[in-house]
């Protein structure tokens, strides 16, 4: 999941902010469950039929926004699925607009997305959607035992919203939407409440699927990564102990603690049928990076370590193939491309191990992160963010025709230890992905060649 994560801010450096959250959370009341039930089956023990039928739900809520256009022009986008402890499958997307149909402004929020009570009289059946799907809690003083309460005695989510008589931006947050103080109450979970429960939603969407579906504006979030972070924090997990019985036995808490994932019966089904947990489009490569020789390899345990050394693939890796193709190939050496930039034209083959020129589609392509203490590969890595068409490891190590000893000498040689620079794009690049623990161990990284104020500023 943290590999996912890092896919997804690669993806947000290259084509900006996401501009729309989207949360589905699956129905069991969904026609397309009941009419499969026989008169004596509940929803919640036919795990096979939900899961089928969330899946597809997906599928279409994609094809709406892929290819549909519902919101305008997708750039890029991705979603992971979720499971409730208690509770049923949930899948959270976060949408990349074009350019052309960014939402700028107050008036294109509000054409997408509402956080009011609809008219009874004129849009009965979304009033009833709304009603049923879309109300948060209640919470706080009407019910101060919610689960959104947790023990900090106020709701996690930030409800009742205050009103507002017109859409205005957020101060680096979500917008504050319309929600008039119209008086109107409606009756849910035996309490009374008004516009400022309202889920954010979009009309079309909450229409065709019947369920909770919230669409949230996050252009406006100065902290994204938070958001990639969220949707990408992985597996649920649970602490338990095993005690016996017999209650002269001492208990020792801490060796009978154990930290476990929790796998529930939703993901267990889902992971049954194969489905994916999440998918990310355009495809972003993950370019390997190893000094000369010490790649990793994989082999089965039963395998002979002669046939192992002898095999002329395991010799063959993105990073080597890619000084074979500057070397080799006409349209490589035309191009004269950077190592990052290689992917988006061309296609790596991992079953044959080679890159082929690209004919459709576009990829995004991040190097593997290195940090600045790993030495000779911190600088390989450095040497192949600036250095163009390089054809081998020693090419890399030849500056102005002298051979180098080390990477890191050629780095020198180059100019490019000669300021700060080098420092200031690895903290720039570790900013965008890591959280401030992180970022705090790279900061106190003792390089001599960089002055500490710098590293303070």
């Amino acid at each position: 999941m943290r590999q996912r994560y890092i896919d997804a801010i690669a993806l947000e450096q290259h084509f900006g902010k996401p501009d729309l959250f989207i949360t589905m959370t699956c129905n069991p009341s969904w026609t397309e469950i009941k009419e499969h039930l026989w008169s004596t089956d509940e929803a919640q023990n036919r795990l096979d039929l939900i899961t089928r039928v969330f899946k597809a739900k997906i599928e279409e809520l994609k094809t709406d926004i892929l290819k549909r256009n519902i919101f305008g022009k997708v750039v890029a986008f991705m979603y992971t699925v979720e499971f409730q402890k208690r509770g049923l499958h949930h899948a959270h997307f976060l949408i990349i607009l074009g350019n052309e149909h960014k939402l700028l402004t107050t008036e294109a929020y509000d054409n997408i997305i509402r956080a009011e009570l609809p008219d009874d009289k004129t849009e009965s059946d979304l009033h009833k959607l709304v009603i049923k799907h879309m109300m948060h809690g209640p919470c706080g003083s009407l019910d101060p035992t919610n689960s959104c309460m947790k023990k900090k005695g106020y709701c996690t989510f930030k409800y009742p919203k205050m009103f507002a008589d017109q859409t205005i931006k957020g101060n680096d947050s979500y917008p504050v939407y319309k929600r008039q103080n119209t008086g109107e109450v409606v009756k849910v979970r035996e309490r009374y409440l008004d516009n400022s429960w309202v889920v954010p939603y979009n009309p079309d969407l909450l229409g065709k699927f019947n369920c909770h579906l919230n669409v949230e504006v996050c252009s406006d979030i100065k902290v994204v990564k938070y958001l990639y972070k969220y949707i990408c924090k992985g597996h649920d997990k649970i602490a338990f102990c095993v005690q016996n019985n017999d209650t002269n036995i001492e208990i020792d808490e801490i060796k009978e603690y154990r930290s476990a994932r929790w796998v529930s019966p939703p993901e267990a089904v889902w992971r049954l049928f194969g489905f994916p947990i999440s998918e990310m489009s355009p495809s972003v490569y993950r370019l390997q990076l190893h000094l000369e020789g010490q790649q990793f390899i994989s082999f089965k345990s039963n395998a002979d370590i002669h046939t192992i050394l002898n095999n002329p693939m395991i010799q063959k890796t993105m990073l080597t193939e890619f000084f074979s193709m500057n070397e080799t190939n006409e349209d490589a050496k035309e191009l004269n491309l950077l190592y990052k930039e290689f992917p988006e034209y061309f296609v790596w083959s991992s079953s044959d191990k080679f890159w082929a020129l690209r004919q459709k589609r576009c990829a995004i392509a991040r190097i593997v992160t290195c940090h600045p203490t790993e030495g000779e590969r911190y600088y390989l890595r450095l040497l192949l963010m600036h250095v163009r068409g390089p054809t081998s490891y020693k090419d890399l190590l030849t500056v102005n025709g002298e051979p180098c000893s080390t990477f890191r000498e050629s780095v020198e040689k180059r100019g490019l230890l000669q300021c700060d620079n080098s420092l200031t794009e690895c903290m720039f690049e570790a900013a965008s992905y890591q959280m401030p623990y992180s970022l705090e161990r790279i900061h106190k990284v003792p390089i001599k060649l960089v002055r500490k104020n710098h590293l303070h500023t």
